[in-house]
């Protein structure tokens, strides 16, 4: 199937329930950001932090950790499709190309994080996983202030 036809059947699917494939990539972006302020509750209060403002044990917190991590990827697999095959890697102005280089490190340090995750017997710093999540969640957060933030603010709040 030609990308022409992937992408064809992308923006059908999008515009089903969003007004067009760029508010799709924006509400997407802004649920996985969401998520990912959940991943920086849980995981601190699996290391021990927040326990008053998050009040899971350990197992509810890591149960829930787990599965908004799982829910965070999901949702950034339709904005990574829509600016790889629709966008591409550009840099007109510094918003553009911030975002383009961020895009470009999400999935590199999501990996080095689950790898660590992987192979924990393999006695890493115990600095090395937290300091992972909180690149990722940097990360995102740069994605999102650079996409999403500015769509709802200069060219629409709503679907």
């Amino acid at each position: 199937m030609p990308l022409g036809d992937v992408s064809s059947t992308y923006t059908d699917l999008m515009e089903t329930v969003f007004s067009s494939t760029i508010a799709a990539k924006a509400w997407f972006a802004t649920a996985a950001i969401t998520l990912a302020v959940v991943q920086v509750l849980t995981a601190a209060r699996m290391w021990g932090k927040l326990q008053s403002i998050v009040p899971l044990s350990f197992a509810n917190a890591r149960r829930v950790h787990i599965w908004s991590g799982r829910l965070a990827v999901l949702c950034t697999l339709p904005v990574f499709f829509h600016c790889v095959t629709m966008l591409g890697f550009k840099t007109p102005d510094a918003r553009v190309t911030i975002h383009s280089i961020a895009g470009s490190f999400v999935y590199g340090v999501l990996a080095a994080k689950l790898l660590v995750i992987r192979h924990r017997s393999r006695n890493y710093a115990p600095w090395v996983l937290p300091v992972l999540g909180g690149s990722l969640a940097a990360v995102l957060t740069t994605l999102w202030l650079t996409s999403s933030l500015w769509y709802f603010t200069t060219v629409r709040f709503g679907f």
